[in-house]
Order: structure tokens, then C-alpha cells, then sequence
């Protein structure tokens, strides 16, 4: 590894990642009549960015990451901790940066460091490299101050796309994959057959063109003046070099893209993606994104095949609309599941047409395998299998570590993926719960170096550990609370709704929820927006009337941890 640290290799990795980006934009042909999308109604204006006080960049500077990048003069921790010393000429450099629309040349440059997709890939091989941009610490701060102003517009005026989940505040993987199967769910319970296409971009964020991108902020955003000068500093005239160890290549020009490692780039990303969602509703199709990564579903009575032609017809719009816009779809990763009874998926499949060649048993979306049951067995099975991996390296290290060093290693490891989007697992066969409980007992057998026929039950109570079956209740509960207090996607807030009873009643303002009709198949029980209603209500009140998010989970975790053990 060490033979790749030369300055020749430095300026190979970077004609790499440059020519791999040029590559990507000379494939795409696009229509030279196109007209850019408008937007269906005149937005609201930002002409200006307000002045920061001391107090907000010693917020700012206080929650920012530690992470010091080669570029910055001193170190982040001592910056820290002499906010006092700094705060006057670092405070004019941000007010002056917002107020006169000129974003620092200083802070256009990134040092980029090729890091290896996976450990077990040839390391000779350029192609299996990805680059991790760094920036300047003040950079980042400046960033941060605009993003604040520029979010809370975006926000006020409902602007940004609601079913884009990517880098927003009380997003996740998890709360689009809750609307996504939740749909899918209640959709099969009434014998329809869904189909989910993902779709997959090459290195999108890479490849946005910046004329297209202040095109869109000034028409779709509605952003002026100062604001859009300030951006169009900001994204124009960027540079990167590649770092290898005391090695680096020269400066390289970025004439692309969104700046990566910044907190700006995704929320861009975001905005230059806004016509995306018209298009997919014209044809009646629905549609979640996360960043780059779109997904698009509906479902059709086994009978009535002919809606499939909105999905074709909607592939076909969504590709056009990408070419144009200097966004390469990877075809041969654009895969479709079918999802409802078998017999009529089977019957389906004749009416998919060219649609035929996507269409896969299982598919991974955003970190979860979903099968054509919707059982989850694919995924279970891969997280029970790379659980018990770590658990095995776990256990060769234990001897040496402290219970509290080794209780972190379990939670980073074996914990993390037990949870990792745990609301989708509700009302999965019990078989199915045991397989992850199972793992969850071995964890705590190592932990605490308690033997297989000691009962694990006093273990887990011990450890605090709620069992998983009420740990995935926990998740769920605390989405709703989330929810009914203004802290989730308005998605999740949609698949909800408060009970009013019909005459005044003392459960009026017990804080209920309306438990929609029964489903007519257990899949539909397993719903979120039918699951999660019926758990919600069965808790006592103090606890739904929790005054905070902190006293809420407090309060659940005793409630649930006292029905598991007691």
C-alpha cells in the first residue's frame, strides 16, 4: 500500500475521478430543443441573507464536528477552544461573505482522499476507489450559516419535494422505507399486485450541470440578488487535489457538481431535482426518493393490467428528464419487484412488457432486501448472518476489553442492526423475531460471559436491554410521538389520524388515534398506519402526553421494560 503514496499515483487518482466524471456527461445525449421545466406556480423571492451574530457562530462553531482537514490552518479543538480570540475577524469574514454575495476563494479548494469501496477489493485498481472530499473547517461554518437561512425559507414557503427524504431534518432511510411498505402492505391486503422499480444514478451528484442548477434556484427557489450571487460564488470556480500520504497532486479544476463533504451539496442536490416529482405525478405514479436514490411504485387490480402503461410510460419521461438534465441512469442496476399473491404476480408478468428484463425476486432498498412477500426473510437472514460474523471477532477480543469498551463494540455492531429500520419489521411470524432475538441473546452471553444454559431472560433484564419483538414497538412509538408533535415527515404524519369520538366524550382529549377499519388479510395488520394506532393507543396516557421527545422515551422504556420482564 504503501508504493501507491508518489506524486505520479496522486495525479492518476485525479485524472481518474475527473476523467470518470467527463466519461459520464459525454455518454448522455440530449435533446438540443429541450426546454427547461417550469415550475406550475411563481415562488416566493429571497433576495438577501441576514447577518450573524456572535452568539449564532458560537452555536455554530459549539455543535460542529471535531474533524480537522490539512487544509485548515490550526486545528478544530484549539479553534474551539479559543472561540474568544477568534470570534471578532472569523465573525466579519461570514458577515461580509452573506452580505456581499462573494463566497471566499480560500475556501474553494478540496483535498480529496481515495478510500477503497470494500477492504477485500484489489488495491492496484483505480476503478475501485472512491473519493472523500475535506474541506476547511471556517468553510463549513459559512455553509452552516447560510444553510440555516436558506432551509428555514425553504420550509416556510413548502418547497422542498415532500417525499424527498435525503439530508432533512427528521428524515431517514427509515421513514421512507415506513411510508414505502406501508403502501406496499395495504395495497396486497386488498389483492393488488405492486410493482417497485429503483432506480439507480451514476455518480449523480458529480455531474449536475451549474447552469442548470442556478436556472432552477432562480425559477423554482425563487432566489435573487445577493442570495443567488452568493451561491452562484459558492458552486463555480471549486478545485480539488489528491492526497496520499506526504504526497499530493496539483490543483484540479471542478466544472461539475456539488461540492461533496459539504452540508450545502445535498440540500443543491435536492433543489436541482424539484421537477422530478411533477413528472412522476403527472402519470399518476408513486414515488419516494433519498438523495439520488428513487423509487417508484403502484399497484393494479390483477385484472386491470393496462395501469402498468403508466409505469412504462413514466420510466420513459423520468429517463428523458434525467438526459437533459446531465443525470446517467444505470440501466443495469434499474430493478423491479413485483409484490402481492403469487398467483397473481405470476399472471402479471405477461403485461410487463419491456419491464420484463428488470423484474428480480428480491431487491435492496436503501440498506433493507424486501421480497415479493413482503416477509423480510432475505433480510433477516443477511443481518443474521453478518451479526453472528461480528460476534465471532467480537469474542476473540473480549478476554482483553473492559465490560463498558465491550458493551461499545456490541452496540456499534450486533445492536446497530438489529434496530437498523426495526418498524418495518412489525407483525412478522414470531420464527422470524426468534432469529433476531437469537442474536440479541448471543450478544448478551458474550457480554456479560454468562454460559448457553444459564437462562438469558435475568441476562437481558440486567443488561437494560429491551428484548427485540419491544424494541421494535419502542421504534414504532416513538415515530408516532414524533409524529403527532410536528417531529416526522408529514408522510408519517398523514398515516395517522386523532380520534374524535362522536359526542363529547373524556377520551377527546385523551390523545387516541383513529384505528382504521380491520385490514382483510394479516399483511394488512402489519401496516404502520394500522400497527402503529393500536400500540399507540394501549399506552397509558401519561406516556402519549409526554411534555418532551426525552421524557416520552424515558417513560416508554420503563412501561415496555416492565411488560417484557415482569
Amino acid at each position: 500500500m504503501l508504493s501507491l503514496a508518489t506524486t505520479p499515483k496522486c495525479e492518476e487518482f485525479a485524472e481518474f475521478f475527473t476523467n470518470k466524471i467527463l466519461a459520464i456527461r459525454a455518454e448522455i445525449i440530449r435533446d438540443p430543443n429541450y426546454l427547461q421545466d417550469a415550475p406550475i406556480k411563481e415562488p416566493p423571492t429571497l433576495q438577501t441573507f441576514s447577518a450573524i451574530t456572535e452568539d449564532d457562530l458560537y452555536k455554530l462553531i459549539k455543535h460542529s464536528k471535531r474533524s480537522t482537514c490539512s487544509l485548515d490552518p490550526i486545528p478544530t479543538f484549539l479553534m474551539k477552544n479559543n472561540f474568544n480570540y477568534i470570534s471578532t475577524p472569523l465573525l466579519q469574514i461570514i458577515n461580509t461573505s452573506i452580505l456581499t454575495g462573494i463566497f471566499p476563494s480560500a475556501f474553494k479548494t478540496a483535498v480529496v482522499k481515495p478510500l477503497l469501496k470494500k477492504p477485500n477489493l484489489d488495491y492496484n485498481t483505480l476503478n475501485n476507489y472512491r473519493p472523500i472530499s475535506n474541506l476547511p473547517f471556517i468553510s463549513k461554518i459559512l455553509e452552516k450559516a447560510v444553510f440555516l437561512q436558506l432551509n428555514q425559507f425553504l420550509n416556510e414557503n413548502d418547497i422542498l419535494e415532500k417525499f424527498q427524504s435525503g439530508f432533512r431534518a427528521n428524515h431517514s432511510t427509515e421513514t421512507a422505507l415506513t411510508k414505502i411498505v406501508n403502501d406496499l402492505r395495504l395495497s396486497t391486503a386488498t389483492n393488488k399486485v405492486s410493482a417497485l422499480v429503483l432506480l439507480d444514478l451514476s455518480a449523480a451528484f458529480d455531474t449536475i450541470d451549474h447552469n442548470i442548477l442556478l436556472h432552477r434556484l432562480k425559477t423554482w427557489v425563487g432566489l435573487s440578488g445577493h442570495v443567488l450571487k452568493w451561491l452562484e460564488s459558492y458552486i463555480t470556480g471549486r478545485q480539488f487535489y489528491i492526497s496520499l500520504g506526504d504526497h499530493i497532486s496539483k490543483n484540479h479544476d471542478v466544472p461539475f457538481g456539488v461540492a461533496q463533504g459539504s452540508c450545502l451539496g445535498p440540500l443543491l442536490f435536492s433543489l436541482y431535482m424539484l421537477p422530478l416529482g411533477n413528472i412522476i405525478k403527472k402519470h399518476n405514479i408513486d414515488f419516494h426518493s433519498y438523495a439520488d436514490d428513487t423509487q417508484l411504485y403502484i399497484s393494479v387490480e390483477p385484472n386491470k393490467t393496462t395501469a402498468l402503461q403508466s409505469l412504462t410510460s413514466c420510466l420513459s419521461a423520468v429517463t428523458h428528464w434525467m438526459t437533459n438534465n446531465f443525470l446517467k441512469l444505470k440501466e443495469n442496476k434499474t430493478e423491479l419487484l413485483l409484490i402481492g399473491p403469487k398467483d397473481k404476480r405470476e399472471a402479471l408478468l405477461p403485461s410487463l412488457g419491456n419491464l420484463n428484463q428488470y423484474v428480480r425476486e428480491q431487491v435492496t432498498s436503501l440498506g433493507v432486501i424486501l421480497d415479493s412477500d413482503l416477509s423480510l426473510k432475505p433480510h433477516i437472514n443477511k443481518v443474521t448472518k453478518t451479526a453472528y460474523f461480528h460476534l465471532r471477532n467480537i469474542a476473540k477480543v473480549r478476554p482483553f476489553l473492559t465490560k463498558p469498551d465491550a458493551e461499545k463494540l456490541v452496540h456499534a455492531f450486533i445492536t446497530s442492526r438489529l434496530d437498523y429500520c426495526n418498524a418495518l419489521f412489525t407483525g412478522l411470524p414470531k420464527k422470524s423475531i426468534e432469529k433476531l432475538q437469537l442474536i440479541q441473546n448471543s450478544a448478551a452471553r458474550l457480554l456479560t460471559k454468562t454460559r448457553k444454559r444459564e437462562h438469558i431472560t435475568p441476562v437481558l433484564a440486567e443488561l437494560h436491554w429491551l428484548p427485540v419483538s419491544y424494541r421494535i414497538d419502542f421504534k414504532v412509538l416513538l415515530l408516532v410521538f414524533k409524529a403527532v408533535n410536528g417531529l416526522a415527515p408529514c408522510y408519517i404524519a398523514d398515516a395517522l389520524s386523532s380520534y374524535t369520538p362522536a359526542r363529547a366524550l373524556r377520551s377527546a382529549d385523551a390523545g387516541l388515534l383513529r384505528i382504521p377499519d380491520a385490514p382483510p388479510k394479516r399483511i394488512g395488520e402489519s401496516a404502520f398506519s394500522y400497527y402503529a394506532p393500536k400500540r399507540w393507543n394501549a399506552l397509558p396516557q401519561h406516556i402519549r402526553k409526554a411534555e418532551s421527545i426525552d421524557i416520552f422515551k424515558r417513560q416508554l422504556k420503563t412501561y415496555l421494560f416492565n411488560q417484557a420482564y415482569t
